[in-house]
């Protein structure tokens, strides 16, 4: 969602390539990769944060993700400040690796902070791939309780999705997907609320059990992977590229883009959280919308459940493609040759190749790991 915000002031100043770097440097100095792809989001993780206060309870999970809300929101914005400073200096950083390379030195942001940056995100796209196809099986399921395809099918499927999406150039080419991708999060995220009220003041539901599962053990792990997930909930690793598609002067505007946003992303994220908790207790599953459906019998209408599904799917690619985007900027910063033009031949066909071929390896890697509360 933060991601639609800044790329909308982005657009609204008319400034199609913003990354025009300081005053120092020129379009041909760029890399391939920064030029290209940095031209100028919540995502369904928060579909597992009843997952979450199953293994914190109630004081716990809540004290947890105001904390994660609050912690985040200041680094992001201390974070957007240190980008601020530096453009005000002359040096605009586009990516984290060109803030370790100024503040820390060359060696962290090429072996340190640059690859753990690639993990975190590519590790987005596969969770994004995963919970995808979770979403189409339980469609699949909803209109035919006895079939057999399998859930890798699925996640082969909406990979394919994936391939199509991934192939928009740019960040500023994703930005009307942006703003579906924002409506789609806020229509979920309803949906999901009115169901788990709904089911919890029924008879459908299970009984609500608020208690802790497990022996001490069990229950410290618990504990870590609950606030892992709100942590993956909550975390960004992409700050500098979405900031880097803001037209110069950047002074302020990510501090009003993160406002907007964390105003979103307070009334979904709790709304979810409480709901989907109350009404499923210590039984919500790793995905809460796995709870609407029991034994192959829908809790709701067909209608309902199919609507929320499709919103998660349609919404989940569009995450998947943004995160994807650090992984297209490293390999066209190898591959691509920044005096061509950007869909010339020279550029159009080792852009399909290496994106297609970072789409197929996620896909695959979600089907060999198909668990998604433990990939969170």
């Amino acid at each position: 969602m933060g991601t639609y915000i800044v790329e909308t002031q982005a657009v609204q100043e008319e400034n199609t390539i913003v990354n025009h770097e300081s005053k120092h440097e020129t379009k041909e100095e760029l890399d391939a990769g920064a030029l290209f792809v940095l031209q100028s989001k919540v995502a369904p993780t928060l579909l597992s944060l009843p997952y979450a206060l199953k293994f914190l309870g109630w004081a716990g999970g809540i004290i947890c993700l105001i904390a994660g809300a609050v912690v985040t929101f200041y680094s992001y914005n201390l974070l957007s400040m240190v980008l601020e400073h530096h453009a005000q200096l002359g040096r605009r950083h586009l990516r984290f690796r060109d803030m370790a390379h100024d503040i820390l030195g060359p060696r962290w942001g090429r072996y340190v902070v640059g690859p753990v940056q690639f993990v975190v995100c590519y590790g987005a796209v596969v969770g994004s791939c995963l919970l995808g196809g979770q979403c189409i099986k339980a469609i699949y399921l909803l209109f035919n309780s006895n079939g057999t395809m399998k859930l890798y099918e699925f996640i082969i499927i909406f990979g394919g999705l994936m391939l199509i999406l991934a192939q928009m150039p740019s960040f500023h080419s994703l930005r009307h997907i942006n703003l579906i991708s924002l409506l789609l999060c806020l229509g979920y995220s309803a949906a999901t609320t009115v169901g788990s009220i709904y089911i919890g003041h029924t008879s459908k539901g299970p009984e609500k059990d608020y208690s802790l599962v497990g022996n001490s053990e069990d229950q410290l792990f618990g504990v870590f992977n609950a606030i892992t997930i709100i942590a993956t909930t909550l975390g960004n690793g992409i700050i500098p590229e979405i900031q880097a598609t803001l037209a110069p002067p950047v002074k302020g505007k990510m501090f009003k883009g993160l406002s907007v946003c964390y105003s979103v992303i307070s009334m979904t994220l709790f709304s979810v959280t409480v709901s989907g908790y109350w009404a499923f207790g210590n039984q919500a599953e790793g995905q809460i919308l796995s709870n609407f459906v029991v034994n192959g019998n829908p809790l709701l209408p067909k209608w309902f459940i199919f609507m929320t599904n499709a919103f998660v799917i349609l919404q989940i690619s569009a995450v998947g493609v943004i995160y994807l985007q650090p992984t297209n900027e490293v390999l066209e910063g190898v591959l691509a040759d920044p005096k061509s033009g950007q869909f010339s031949l020279r550029n159009v066909i080792p852009r399909v190749i290496s994106r297609s071929l970072s789409v197929a390896i996620a896909t695959i890697i979600s089907a060999m790991l198909p668990f998604f509360g433990d990939i969170n």
